[in-house]
């Protein structure tokens, strides 16, 4: 089991409650310091960074505040359940290390699988190894692939906190020794920096330049690998925002409907080419996974 092993759904109320409490903390700490002569207003960009900091900090020191500890969990068992109609469990899925070796598998994905012939990433190729293993539909899948706010994060989902947890502490390193990982890649730069939908935006719009901010949010440079570094590996992440484990799939689909473009699908070679394009510049990074963010 991983750290979050045996938990019950109380637990995971605990733990949200106690992230409140902690927000609450850090709110009245940084009204508190702004409100010396000597420090700006509690609305300045420094003062809201000093606080969203000290909130990142109190979540951090303790790994077991992060409820997605629960869902990897609940991944773990999905993966091992003898499941669908053909009652067979996911242990016999080659996540690119070999039949059922899961430690390490999500440090080089996206990659090249000959089996399937594409480029999968960790989402993708669980509902592949879904469909030939345990033969589900994944028509039935693909008509809700992701939690509303406040509801808990899908099956593949789960199994992907999991196989992500597998991979804690080890360094980001995509396989690109195939053409098609290349060609994905490329697909993925391009996207990212063409402009396009009614906004006339790109993903570079807002993560192509250092210091740009949406409202009280920092967004990183992911155009920089320096700046991917710091944040590719700590997905899939619980946001205590909706209250539920986003993984890097769900993500992308919540950026391209911010920017009013069409619904990013599931798997898709669009979706699977940002990831491979992202995780490339992040190549090097520590896996910190899953990760929390606000």
């Amino acid at each position: 089991m991983t750290r979050g092993g045996g938990r019950s759904i109380f637990g995971r109320i605990a733990v949200q409650v106690a992230l409140v409490v902690m927000l609450l903390a850090v709110g009245q700490s940084a009204a508190g310091e702004s409100s010396k002569p000597q420090d700006p207003p509690s609305s300045s960009p420094e003062a809201v960074e000093r606080g969203l900091a000290q909130f990142r900090k109190m979540l951090t020191e303790d790994p077991w505040s992060n409820p997605a500890f629960l869902d990897a969990d609940r991944g773990e068992a999905i993966w091992k359940e003898k499941r669908g109609p053909r009652r067979q469990s996911l242990e016999a899925c080659d996540l690119g290390l070999g039949p059922g070796v899961v430690d390490g598998a999500y440090a080089q994905l996206p990659r090249y699988f000959p089996d399937a012939r594409r480029v999968m990433d960790v989402e993708s190729r669980v509902l592949w190894c879904m469909q030939r293993y345990q033969g589900f539909n994944a028509a039935a899948f693909l008509k809700k692939p992701y939690p509303a706010s406040g509801q808990p994060v899908g099956e593949i989902g789960a199994i992907a906190t999991w196989i992500a947890s597998r991979s804690d502490k080890k360094t980001m390193a995509p396989r690109m020794s195939h053409p098609k990982e290349w060609e994905a890649v490329a697909l993925g730069d391009a996207l990212f920096h063409r402009r396009q939908g009614p906004f006339d935006f790109s993903c570079a719009s807002c993560h192509g330049e250092k210091g740009k901010r949406i409202r009280l949010q920092s967004l990183p440079q992911l155009s920089s690998p320096a700046e991917a570094r710091k944040v590719m590996g700590e997905w899939p992440a619980y946001r205590v925002s909706t209250a539920h484990v986003m993984t890097l799939q769900h993500r992308l689909m919540d950026c391209y409907w911010q920017m009013r473009l069409p619904p990013l699908r599931f798997g898709a070679e669009a979706s699977i080419a940002l990831v491979a394009y992202l995780k490339h510049v992040a190549q090097g990074a520590e896996i910190k996974a899953p990760g929390l963010k606000r």
